[in-house]
Order: C-alpha cells, then sequence, then structure tokens
C-alpha cells in the first residue's frame, strides 16, 4: 500500500521550500497538484521530473477514488497546492478523509502557510486564535459569521481576495469600532507588506490593493463588557443574539456555551417560561 504525502510549498519566496520536501518530491510516483501549471514551474526550478495529476476543487470528487486506487496499488502520491500547505482553503480534504476510511497512511511535510506567518508578524496576540478562511458571500452566513468576529475574544485570521477587500473592510468598520488590525499582502514576495492601525487607517491606506492578503483582527477586549453572561437575565442573553440576526437553534447553543451549561437545559428553561 502507497503512503499519501500532505506537502507544504512555498507561498512566494522558492527558498522556502524544505530539503525534506524536495525529497519527497523526489521519490514519490505521483504529485496530484491543484495547478499543475503552477507546480511545473516549481518542479523545473527544482530539477525534478514527476507525473503530474491535476486535483483541485471542481474535480477533487471525480479525482479522489483514482487517487485512493493508485495508493491501494502501492504507488506514493504527494499532495501539494498551489502556494502553502494543502488542506488549508485548498483542495485536499476530500482525498484524505477517503484515506483514512482505507487506511492508508498520510504523512504531513511542514512548511509554509500565510495565516500563521501573518500572525506571527502582526503584533496582535498569539496565545488564542481563530482563523476563519474567506467570509461567506451568502448575506444570512456571512451575517453570522461577522457578529462571530464581534464577540469573539480571541484574535481572528481571515484570507481576502483584493477586489473584495474594501467591501469586508466597510463591513468590520460598523462592527468593530477602534480594534487593532493588521493586513499582510504578498508574504515572502517582493512586494511583502504589513500595514498596521484601526480599521479607518487600515481603509485610508488600502486603496487600489492587490496581492494575496491575509487580515489579522484583535479580539474583542474582556473589559468592554458591563456584564459578565452569568450574570446577565436569561431573556437579555437571547435578545444579544437575536439582534444579531441567529436562529433559534443557534442562539440556544450559544448560551449554553457562554453560561457553561448544557444546551438542553437552557431549552427547558426557555420552555417553563
Amino acid at each position: 500500500m502507497g503512503k499519501l504525502y500532505i506537502v507544504a510549498t512555498p507561498i512566494g519566496n522558492l527558498e522556502d521550500i524544505t530539503l525534506r520536501a524536495i525529497h519527497i518530491l523526489e521519490k514519490v510516483d505521483l504529485i496530484a497538484a491543484e495547478d499543475t501549471r503552477h507546480t511545473l514551474k516549481l518542479l523545473n526550478h527544482l530539477g525534478i521530473t514527476k507525473p503530474l495529476v491535476s486535483y483541485h476543487r471542481h474535480n477533487e470528487e471525480i479525482k479522489t477514488q483514482a487517487l485512493i486506487e493508485k495508493l491501494l496499488e502501492g504507488q506514493d502520491i504527494a499532495l501539494v497546492s498551489d502556494a502553502g500547505t494543502p488542506g488549508i482553503c485548498d483542495p485536499g480534504e476530500v482525498v484524505i478523509k477517503k484515506c483514512i476510511e482505507n487506511k492508508i497512511q498520510i504523512i504531513p511535510i511542514p512548511g509554509s502557510c500565510a495565516m500563521i506567518n501573518a500572525l506571527i508578524a502582526s503584533g496582535i496576540t498569539t496565545r488564542e486564535f481563530i482563523f476563519l478562511g474567506f467570509l461567506p458571500l451568502n448575506k444570512k452566513l456571512r451575517k453570522e459569521k461577522l457578529s462571530e468576529i464581534k464577540s469573539s475574544e480571541k484574535t481572528i485570521i481571515l484570507y481576502e481576495a483584493p477586489h473584495k477587500l474594501m467591501a469586508t473592510l466597510n463591513d468590520f468598520k460598523e462592527i468593530l469600532q477602534e480594534r487593532k488590525m493588521v493586513l499582510a499582502r504578498e508574504l515572502t514576495k517582493i512586494h511583502e507588506e504589513f500595514i498596521r492601525g484601526t480599521i479607518e487607517e487600515i481603509i485610508e491606506k488600502s486603496e487600489n490593493i492587490k496581492g494575496e492578503i491575509v487580515l489579522i483582527i484583535e479580539g474583542n477586549p474582556k473589559s468592554d463588557r458591563n456584564k459578565s453572561y452569568e450574570e446577565l437575565p436569561l431573556e437579555e442573553h437571547y435578545q444579544l443574539y437575536e439582534e444579531q440576526g441567529l436562529e433559534k437553534k443557534e442562539i440556544i447553543k450559544r448560551i449554553a456555551k457562554d453560561r457553561g451549561t448544557n444546551k438542553n437545559e437552557i431549552y427547558q428553561k426557555f420552555i417553563e417560561k
């Protein structure tokens, strides 16, 4: 039986490839790549010649079984994305889950990851953080995610596309007030840049910005709360989330988490009332 190697590749600077990643790419039988043309440039740079197969968001359901069959036949496969670590806002989750189902060994080959590099250079606390990927386009789901960002005390990490950046920043301007933010772009590349400040300051400095973007947002300070959730009457606690547009089921789930109790207990209290 073959092995699936999840190989991280550079996010910009080709010198960030690890010696272990090079060794794995040289020894596997096949490389499954998000964009074969992009990966071919990296392989040419490294002087590696290997069979490539396209494996991306739009064909992973179809191609997964073919990869599993090759692994079961004894072939070793390296999974790579266009840049960074596969499986994080990239294809890979489907074949990884299928490998687990088929008891195929999965071996991660660590390396570059845009969100981690942005975080460690941001100056915003790294003690606890939440990675949310890209914000949803669906209005309802987006509203729920923005509410989560507003109330979270943990550092938030997001990816954003340049053409959607200003719309996202304006959404944040409405809900985050003076909270600190860092915009990191083009990490490890020639035009690498960190823009730090309040939301207003980031907006002023981000006109016509280009490149790969990571946003790091300061968590909501505990000191801003007038009351702890435990002291808040249940009805007010419910109303707090209701005003954010959340459904009843989600509200009860969050109240239970806030108060450190079982959601069935919270549900029962509402029935009694």
